[in-house]
């Protein structure tokens, strides 16, 4: 069944810039700006108010009007990223051997060592516009925090996936590198 129309709208806070012009969205705020692609997608992006964006799908079925929710979560991923950033916590465990993480600053990426007892160093690459640090409350913690949400979770599942356990028994053995908190950042 196909539905005539169906729409969502996105409320845009204040000192939040928005440019919209082919679906291709542009955000500024005070940590910067961001940009998205939703060219792809056939959606109407209307500005109603200043404050508010409306996604429309017109002669739309089930799965057209799934994407929808999709374009919005977009648009407020982009305006928490620009206002609040996201951060994304990686925890180091390990039963035997104990896992050494080290932060390349000057590369930008994390070199794991003594994974399972293996002389192999995996050396991981972060994506651009994201830092990694040690936690100041958990020893064998690191954060990850950046502006663009797909930043951020790329790096961090990168991290975790160099750690995977391989040709033994993942019930018995456990170690690696894995994301143990996401969200946006807290302000103190």
């Amino acid at each position: 069944m196909k539905h005539i129309y169906k729409d969502d709208i996105v409320n845009i806070p204040t000192g939040v810039d928005v440019q919209i012009k082919a679906r291709q969205i542009r955000v500024t705020g005070p940590r910067g700006t961001l940009s998205r692609d939703l060219r792809h997608i056939q959606v109407d992006l209307q500005r109603p108010r200043k404050d508010q964006i409306r996604v429309v799908v017109w002669q739309g079925g089930r799965k057209h009007i799934a994407c929808i929710r999709t374009v919005c979560s977009h648009i407020t991923n982009l305006i928490n990223g620009v206002t609040k950033g996201f951060e994304y916590r990686v925890a180091c465990v390990h039963a035997h051997f104990p896992i050494n993480v080290t932060i390349l600053n000057e590369d930008n990426a994390v070199e794991v060592r003594n994974f399972l007892g293996e002389k192999f160093v995996r050396k991981v690459q972060l994506k651009e516009g994201v830092t990694i640090v040690q936690s100041k409350t958990r020893k064998e913690e690191l954060v990850l925090t950046g502006n663009d949400i797909d930043d951020v979770s790329q790096s961090a599942a990168s991290i975790q996936q160099a750690t995977r356990v391989r040709n033994k028994d993942i019930r018995k053995f456990l170690d690696g590198v894995y994301i143990s908190h996401r969200g946006v950042i807290e302000q103190e």
